[in-house]
């Protein structure tokens, strides 16, 4: 999950920071730290902000600034972005079952825990699945199973989820929280490469015959995965695509590492593509929605 931009200006023009791992200094960003403030490349401001209120002199850590995004060239229209306090609200209006937060916590304390998505995205996937009556899904990269679980509990009994992951420790812990949580029959665990396995159904003749798919796997692979996944899912099906605003780093241009500029160009590139019907949404580190026409 992306860390949170906040920042807020007054009249002084001065800037002062809440929780979050980056903020804005005057034309800087700052990286923060137990140990300080480390400042980082120059960037160009947006022409406007403003926010709800001037900064208290000794600001809470949870204090509700903002950022405003002021531009003619949105319409002016005002966008906020999460604060602690905000994204804490939003997660206490998710409807998490008891059995999704012991694999959350019991994931927190495992390598690799920052992979597992967030309670409001898998609640997300999960209606997806229901409003499309659902029967057959795909996830690529399952790690502890959270996001799948979600899935296969409103999944009627009759229907399948295809589950890929190529670690077997983590598949272990998602296999024990599907037996636990009754839905076993519902889940085909696949262990092994993501696209090699999506090769193996097509293969098999499965082409048009599923509903829906999420992608959480090797992020330079994502345009693999979708050609793929374009095969297998029918009209109207619906794709979604994980980590796509990447912390940030794809709206920054002297981010250039491999890894940022492969999602950057699958950004670009599906949002070209006439197969398909997109909705990016920034909850989590961003997901793409694809319905395929």
């Amino acid at each position: 999950m992306a860390s949170n931009l906040v920042l807020y200006r007054c009249s002084l023009l001065s800037y002062q920071y809440t929780s979050a791992a980056t903020i804005i200094v005057g034309r800087r960003i700052v990286a923060i730290s137990g140990n300080g403030f480390r400042a980082c490349k120059p960037i160009r401001l947006a022409r406007n902000y403003c926010s709800c209120s001037c900064p208290n002199p000794n600001p809470n850590p949870n204090d509700s600034a903002f950022v405003v995004a002021n531009d003619e060239k949105y319409g002016n229209k005002q966008i906020i972005s999460l604060t602690p306090r905000l994204y804490d609200y939003i997660l206490s209006n998710v409807r998490e079952p008891e059995i999704l937060r012991q694999l959350r916590e019991e994931t927190a304390s495992m390598r690799g825990s920052q992979m597992q998505v967030s309670p409001d995205q898998a609640q997300l996937l999960a209606m997806l699945v229901q409003i499309l009556g659902a029967k057959r899904c795909i996830e690529l990269g399952v790690y502890t199973g959270y996001s799948s679980l979600a899935v296969a509990l409103v999944l009627p009994d009759s229907a399948c989820l295809v589950a890929c992951e190529r670690d077997a420790k983590s598949l272990e812990v998602a296999k024990k929280y599907y037996e636990l949580a009754g839905v076993s029959h519902k889940v085909d665990v696949k262990h092994g490469m993501a696209a090699d396995i999506l090769k193996s159904l097509i293969l098999n003749g499965e082409s048009c015959s599923y509903d829906f798919a999420f992608v959480d796997a090797e992020k330079r692979m994502n345009q693999e995965y979708f050609e793929l996944l374009l095969q297998l899912v029918r009209v109207d099906g619906v794709i979604v695509i994980d980590n796509v605003l990447w912390h940030g780093k794809v709206a920054d241009p002297l981010v250039n590492d491999a890894k940022t500029v492969s999602i950057r160009s699958f950004n670009k590139n599906i949002m070209e593509d006439p197969r398909v019907s997109i909705s990016m949404v920034p909850i989590g580190d961003g997901m793409t929605i694809c319905r395929k026409r």
